[in-house]
């Protein structure tokens, strides 16, 4: 069972990254702190991501990014988790991946906790955006897991 909902939750978290990112592209012109807190969405997805594959880190956690640059950082995340998707298909959901964080701290766990954190942190920061959008006059999209279910 908790494949399939990993893997669902991460189909969510696609959808919602590419919502988005259309919700700021709604602004008609750049809008530094929302990109900002995009950015750090698609930058922490990349840094769990380069944990996971054990490879060296690459992306700063709170980046300044153009739209342009959010959206590529975002196919190369979702390609990513596509492939996850395949690995957790397989049980390799619960490999534990070691890892230090920002503070020089070692932890270990699991790739479905791993996945589950970045799907939930994302969740988080998508509703600061998007309240950021409807404050500049924008159009929030809606990016609950309940509206990607219903296929809205």
């Amino acid at each position: 069972m908790w494949p399939e909902v990993l893997t669902r939750l991460l189909d969510h978290l696609i959808w919602a990254d590419d919502r988005t990112a259309n919700a700021i592209a709604s602004l008609g012109g750049p809008d530094a702190d929302l990109l900002r807190g995009y950015g750090h969405i698609l930058a922490a997805e990349a840094v769990w991501l380069t944990r996971i594959a054990e490879r060296p880190m690459n992306v700063s956690v709170w980046p300044s990014y153009t739209l342009a640059e959010c959206r590529a950082l975002a196919a190369r995340n979702h390609a990513e988790f596509t492939e996850l998707k395949r690995e957790l298909a397989g049980g390799g959901g619960e490999r534990i991946v070691p890892y230090t964080n920002s503070r020089g701290e070692s932890f270990s766990n699991s790739v479905s906790e791993i996945l589950h954190h970045v799907c939930l942190h994302g969740m988080y920061h998508r509703g600061q955006v998007m309240q950021g959008v409807r404050e500049r006059g924008g159009t929030p999209l809606a990016t609950d897991f309940i509206v990607f279910a219903r296929g809205e």
